[in-house]
């Protein structure tokens, strides 16, 4: 019954583990997609009648250079409406560099849902400026969208229609998106730093007028969501492991007291109270151990089913996501085990201070 409780115990925590993963990575990928994990924009810029800055940065092998930086994307956004019969959606129209023929489009599902439309089918959007711009795209593709929510529907197409909506050149862009190898809080705040004191003292006053930023200053709420999910799980995983330890110790004190006349014997024998416990110790580990082995196959099972059918759902205007995203960290998961199994390990000592008090004249005696 041990096991049995260990094996749930360390199923919960690998659970926890995944899932708290997921939602980092799910959620900052889905940051990234809208605004890079720092990004790159003029001062002066809005989504109807933009400002544009240059493609190519006279800096730009400077800043691939900076520690971190995975890539520089090239982007043109526009705020737009879809309009399908009735129903009319706000929409953000990304574009970038994409290998689909031009005037085709990727669409969220959410979007497909709510418009009724599907591959092969035309999309109109209306895009607001000094005048209204009607654009007609193909719509070639569906993506999973994080971020789900009605206000954040992000239509990808591609960059050289866009650039051509806003009758810019090939050099012209809305933005420039980074994307970092490690998109952790602090990373993010360091790197847009470093980003911006280079493009400050470049010397090149087209890069002087320019605004950097990462995906956690323009949201701060999800950040900080992300730190509390953590400290939930921090928190979940020391519960855990005083009910598993506790359950431990229950075994192995039932597991003593059933043998008071073995260990009287023992003790008969020469046996150190010490060297007595250490096998009860040694007994309990091993049964901890199953329980932690049979506990972490279930769960990497559920989080397998989980990952591949999104078996769980979940409402995204509260959650940000569709679906309990859970993410397999084999680092994680081997640190929480760590940690779980020497809390155990430490915790099942005390049952064999029963050993001290058992006098083997009395035990043998008796038996």
């Amino acid at each position: 019954m041990a096991a049995v409780a260990i094996a749930l115990s360390f199923f919960v925590i690998i659970v926890a583990v995944a899932v708290s993963a997921g939602f980092r990575s799910s959620i900052r990928e889905g940051l990234a997609a809208m605004t890079g994990d720092v990004s790159i924009v003029p001062y002066v810029s809005s989504q109807e009648d933009q400002v544009p800055m240059p493609r190519n940065l006279p800096s730009r092998e400077r800043l691939l250079a900076l520690e971190g930086v995975r890539s520089i994307e090239p982007v043109v956004l526009r705020a737009g409406i879809v309009k399908n019969g009735d129903i009319v959606h706000g929409v953000l129209v990304k574009g970038i560099q994409r290998p689909d023929s031009s005037m085709s489009v990727s669409i969220p599902r959410r979007l497909s849902a709510i418009t009724g439309l599907g591959i092969g089918d035309p999309l109109t959007i209306y895009f607001i400026g000094e005048k209204v711009r009607v654009r007609k795209f193909t719509i070639t593709a569906f993506h999973e969208s994080v971020l789900e929510v009605d206000d954040n529907l992000l239509v990808y197409a591609n960059l050289e229609d866009m650039q051509r909506l806003n009758g810019w050149t090939a050099d012209q862009v809305s933005g420039l998106n980074l994307t970092l190898k490690d998109a952790s809080p602090q990373k993010l705040a360091e790197t847009a730093q470093a980003v911006g004191e280079l493009l400050l003292t470049s010397g090149h006053p087209e890069e002087e007028a320019l605004y950097v930023s990462s995906s956690a200053q323009k949201y701060p709420q999800i950040f900080d969501w992300l730190g509390l999910l953590d400290y939930n799980v921090l928190i979940l995983l020391i519960l855990m492991t005083v009910v598993a330890a506790f359950n431990m110790v229950s075994g192995l004190l039932i597991m003593v007291l059933r043998n008071i006349p073995l260990v009287g014997t023992l003790k008969t024998l020469g046996m150190t109270d010490r060297a007595i416990g250490g096998v009860f110790v040694r007994s309990g580990a091993r049964a901890a151990l199953k329980g932690m082995l049979a506990g972490n196959a279930l769960a990497l099972l559920f989080c397998l089913i989980q990952g591949t059918t999104h078996l769980i759902p979940l409402d995204p205007a509260n959650y940000f996501v569709s679906w309990v995203p859970v993410q397999v960290s084999l680092p994680g998961i081997l640190l929480a085990d760590a940690a779980a199994f020497g809390g155990i390990l430490l915790l099942i000592w005390i049952p064999t201070r029963v050993i001290a008090r058992i006098d083997p004249a009395q035990t043998v005696k008796a038996d």
